[in-house]
C-alpha cells in the first residue's frame, strides 16, 4: 500500500472506491471536465482511473477535503527508466498554489522513495494554467506532442512535454 505523503498545505493519501463520487464531483465542474472529461459517466471514468494497473493513485486532501486527484506511474525499462504525473483539482482551488504543493510532494517521493532521477508530465499545450503551475514545481518544457490528444471538440490538439529531474527538485 502506498504510504500518505504531507506537502506544506496539502496531504496526499492512497485513494479508494470510497472517493469515487467526490472526485467526479471535481470533474465534472467545466474547468476540470475541460481536460479531463472521461464520457458521460464520470463516476465510471474515476473508477477506471483508479483501477488502472501499474498506478500509484492518491486523492489530494486540504483543510479535511477531497480537494483533487494526483497519480504516477512509472516506466521500468532499465534503459528508460522514469516516472510520470497526472493530477486535477477542484476548480475553485486553482490558483492557489495547492496543485504546485501536490506536484512537489509527490515528486519528492518518487524520486526519494523510489529512485527516480526523471519525472514527466504532459498537459494540454492549451492549459495556461497547468503549465504555469507545473512550471512552479520546478518542471521544465521540453516540447510539443503534435495532435496529442483528442479534444470534446473531436479533434486533436498538442500537448506539452515537461519533465524534472532528481538534482532540480526542490526540498
Amino acid at each position: 500500500m502506498d504510504p500518505t505523503l504531507r506537502g506544506e498545505r496539502v496531504v496526499l493519501r492512497p485513494a479508494d472506491e470510497t472517493d469515487i463520487p467526490a472526485l467526479a464531483v471535481i470533474r465534472r465542474a467545466p474547468e476540470v471536465y475541460r481536460w479531463w472529461r472521461g464520457g458521460g459517466d464520470l463516476e465510471r471514468a474515476v473508477a477506471e482511473d483508479l483501477a488502472e494497473e501499474g498506478g500509484h493513485h492518491y486523492v489530494i486532501v486540504h483543510d479535511g477535503r477531497t480537494a483533487g486527484w494526483i497519480q504516477w506511474q512509472a516506466e521500468e525499462e532499465p534503459d528508460y527508466r522514469h516516472a510520470s504525473i497526472d493530477l486535477y483539482l477542484a476548480a475553485d482551488l486553482h490558483g492557489h498554489g495547492l496543485g504546485t504543493d501536490a506536484l512537489r510532494t509527490l515528486a519528492r517521493h518518487v524520486v526519494r522513495d523510489h529512485g527516480h532521477h526523471r519525472i514527466t508530465i504532459d498537459p494540454a499545450a492549451a492549459n495556461t494554467a497547468a503549465i504555469r503551475s507545473y512550471t512552479k514545481a520546478g518542471f521544465r518544457p521540453v516540447g510539443i506532442l503534435r495532435k496529442a490528444e483528442r479534444g470534446e471538440d473531436g479533434t486533436w490538439h498538442d500537448s506539452l512535454l515537461m519533465d524534472l529531474l532528481a538534482e532540480e527538485l526542490e526540498d
